[in-house]
């Protein structure tokens, strides 16, 4: 923003702002590239004094910050831009006080509305905004996921919103986009000449996207219980995945020729209605295991959980795009809670060789993983030394921490926060690809209800399911683990 600009935060005292916004923002502050006159106003019901909520920000900073990137004076001066006003998002009449603290000051100042709060909130806190005169040209908000529940639902929000802010105000936030290796992922396909002629249904055959958690629904119980893995995961982080993955090469690397290909492939993804959403779909739910030495309690025992809940916690996905580039490549999504590791990777399972030559080759693979490390390997056939020509598979592997020998990796939030007071909307959700997202999704969930497909139990520590692998183990594939 060319204004003075200040950011405010709706539900300022929620994990969200407290374990991610904030030390984020700190990091940006520590390396200079806040605006300098930038405010910070964090906004809740919690009756606070500006002193008590900067102590308790700091707490929780110091908590999620490393130490040895925590520095007291930087911190100083980062705090020195926090305030905090108490209010209630959902009365009308708070929104007058609100005003009259913006008004303080005599400059004219850009504000940007962060929505860290429940999404039933959104279109509330947008209409009061709107009714206080608080929005105009020079403000922006951002949403969290999930937008919406539903198709329907999430038009709503969308309709609401719209109200109120103009879409190129709105900021869509999916942090899985503001990971580096995300966002290498494109440079990958669209900057290396290597790649493009294989990167379709020829050569490729298949994709698998997994993002797994050791996690359960530590204090989210009530949230997820509401969601399950679906809307909390599958619906945005993975299907952004499949979209970067699958997406022709923009025009030009702006964002609305970037989201405008990702929208076409969310719309080229074939329905899973009817019976196949039994054949193209598991849904788990785990039970008791043990993790890493560690009992664990079932799902429906965890707090804030019905104990008679059908939620999932895990969900598998056999879908298919219906285009000339990908026809006929199943690509395979899956993400879980309370799994045996931790990891979100996207496996490119090429096809093998025409002849096989040599006895014991594999089909090349490439493994481009977001975390717990990020890296990019590819694994291809050698040749062990000595006599003979006996082969294994070998990786090439790029360590991007190593390569680019930072002494920090920007976190997803700290990308997107900068992106957003800049202006660039690159890596956030357009509306209509909220809507195709939940096109697609909506015939899964109602397939779901009409043959009340209760979830697969799963010890807490496995991989899932065991029908996920039949997903796989039918067309004799099987998950890379």
């Amino acid at each position: 923003m060319t204004l003075p600009c200040d950011m405010l935060v709706f539900g300022g005292t929620g994990d969200l702002a407290l374990h991610k916004l904030l030390p984020a923002l700190y990091h940006l502050h520590r390396d200079g590239r806040l605006p300098a006159d930038m405010r910070i106003l964090a906004l809740a019901r919690t009756p606070l004094q500006r002193a008590a909520y900067q102590a308790l920000a700091e707490r929780h900073c110091r908590a999620h910050i490393p130490r040895a990137t925590f520095d007291n004076e930087a911190w100083q001066g980062f705090a020195a831009r926090l305030d905090y006003l108490a209010m209630d998002a959902s009365q009308s009449a708070d929104y007058g006080r609100l005003a009259r603290y913006l008004e303080q000051g005599a400059c004219r100042r850009g504000r940007i509305y962060y929505m860290a709060t429940a999404p039933d909130l959104f279109q509330d806190i947008a209409a009061s905004l709107a009714t206080a005169r608080l929005t105009g040209e020079h403000t922006r908000i951002v949403l969290e996921k999930p937008i919406g529940r539903s198709l329907a639902s999430a038009q709503a929000i969308n309709a609401g919103i719209g109200q109120a802010f103009d879409e190129p105000q709105i900021f869509r936030i999916d942090h899985y986009l503001g990971k580096e290796t995300v966002q290498n992922l494109m440079a990958l396909r669209f900057a290396n000449a290597l790649f493009e002629p294989v990167w379709r249904s020829g050569h490729i055959d298949h994709v698998q996207i997994s993002v797994c958690e050791t996690l359960g629904v530590e204090n989210r119980g009530a949230y997820y219980d509401n969601a399950g893995a679906m809307r909390d995961m599958l619906q945005n982080h993975l299907l952004q995945l499949l979209c970067l993955v699958a997406m022709e090469a923009p025009v030009r690397f702006d964002a609305d020729s970037v989201r405008s290909e990702k929208v076409k492939v969310l719309e080229a993804l074939k329905p899973i209605t009817g019976l196949d959403v039994q054949d193209k779909t598991v849904r788990g739910q785990y039970v008791a295991g043990r993790i890493g030495g560690h009992d664990v309690p079932a799902y429906y025992f965890e707090k804030n959980v019905d104990n008679d809940s059908d939620t999932e916690t895990f969900v598998a996905v056999q879908a298919e795009i219906d285009n000339w580039r990908w026809a006929g490549v199943p690509f395979y999504l899956r993400t879980g809670k309370r799994m045996a590791r931790k990891t979100s990777e996207i496996v490119i399972q090429f096809k093998p060789v025409p002849h096989r030559l040599f006895n014991g080759s594999e089909a090349n693979r490439l493994i481009i993983r977001l975390q717990p490390e990020e890296r990019i390997s590819l694994q291809l056939m050698a040749k062990q030394p000595g006599k003979g020509m006996s082969l294994e598979p070998v990786e090439l592997d790029l360590n991007l921490a190593d390569a680019f020998r930072q002494r920090r990796r920007w976190d997803a939030y700290e990308r997107l926060l900068l992106d957003v007071i800049e202006g660039d909307s690159t890596l956030f959700m357009r509306r209509d690809e909220v809507e195709a997202a939940w096109r697609w999704i909506d015939p899964i969930l109602q397939g779901w209800q009409e043959y009340y497909q209760r979830p697969k139990p799963y010890p807490a520590g496995s991989n899932g399911p065991e029908q996920a692998a039949s997903l796989l183990e039918n067309s004799e594939r099987r998950w890379h683990e």
